[in-house]
């Protein structure tokens, strides 16, 4: 499927393509080379989960902007996707003039999003954003702001560490953080959580 659709982009006026991966860590190490205008990512590339993987991206390419490819429009995935800043969503069933068409507005960048997804996904997204998080992440990722340590989190809502570091990690996929206060923050702008003040602690 990649060298197909590496063809037909080949192909078309105006567009050329630097690189291809067929995993997750080569894909951001491509990325950081070669600071592509756009990366087409599909959803099940090995490695790392897409959103850590599109966060990876900007991070070492920040003008970088990021296509989905897709099987599935689940309404969770795609909340963690758009968190992390995505500039598209397609369905694998896209047309290759609907790939291309969101290739060159994604290039324009005028800001917008695409999403070719169904019209029951983007409604849950639309309308229901407090359910990105449980509410026991909700309460991990509150006492993560306060700058206490997965121990004390532990200690204060009566869980072990490696089930507070699972929340954590679940926690950064969905919000597409690389680090605590990323989350923290990505959070409160999102009205996730409520914090007085964001301690910048491990």
């Amino acid at each position: 499927m990649r060298e197909g659709l590496r063809e037909l982009l080949e192909a078309q006026a105006g567009m050329v393509v630097v690189g291809e991966a067929g995993d997750s860590e080569s894909a951001v190490a491509l990325a950081a080379k070669e600071r592509p205008h756009v990366v087409l990512l599909d959803v099940e590339i090995p490695g790392d989960d897409a959103p850590t993987t599109v966060a990876r991206i900007h991070r070492h390419s920040p003008e970088t902007q990021v296509l989905i490819l897709s099987m599935y429009d689940g309404p969770e995935l795609l909340r963690s996707l758009l968190a992390a800043g995505i500039r598209g969503y397609l369905l694998k069933s896209a047309s290759i003039q609907e790939v291309v068409s969101a290739i060159y507005s994604a290039r324009c960048g005028d800001g917008r999003v695409l999403l070719a997804v169904s019209r029951e996904s983007l409604a849950q997204v639309d309308g229901q954003p407090s359910d990105l998080l449980s509410d026991r992440e909700r309460e991990v990722l509150t006492l993560a702001a306060q700058a206490l340590t997965n121990t004390q989190i532990g200690s204060r809502l009566g869980l072990t560490e490696a089930t507070v570091k699972r929340h954590l990690r679940n926690i950064f996929i969905k919000l597409g953080a690389v680090s605590r206060i990323d989350a923290v923050n990505k959070a409160v702008s999102a009205s996730l959580i409520k914090v007085d003040k964001v301690h910048n602690g491990r």
